[in-house]
């Protein structure tokens, strides 16, 4: 347990960013999961417009340190590649 003011004062940041940095995971969870439901359903335009508003999301995680760039990097590239595929099988 803490024994001085600024060990405590660190546990209590510590909950804090921790709380926040689940928050922000979890939004880009939710975010990940339209563009896979879009993707399995067959519709480009709808996975498409899925995959624009959560390239925000995961770069914003990027940023605040609570994915790395490159895991980001390689998730955008796959959902991409998926998306790319859904029209050409289509055509």
């Amino acid at each position: 347990m803490a024994n001085n003011a600024s060990a405590r004062k660190r546990i209590r940041q510590t909950e804090k960013r921790t709380e926040r940095n689940r928050m922000r995971r979890s939004r880009v969870r939710t975010f990940l999961r339209k563009v896979e439901l879009a993707i399995a359903g067959g519709d480009k335009e709808q996975a498409a417009a899925a995959f624009q508003s959560a390239q925000p999301e995961m770069q914003t995680a990027v940023t605040k340190g609570v994915l790395h760039r490159n895991t980001v990097a390689r998730k955008m590239s796959r959902l991409s590649a998926r998306i790319k595929a859904l029209n050409t099988a289509s055509a």
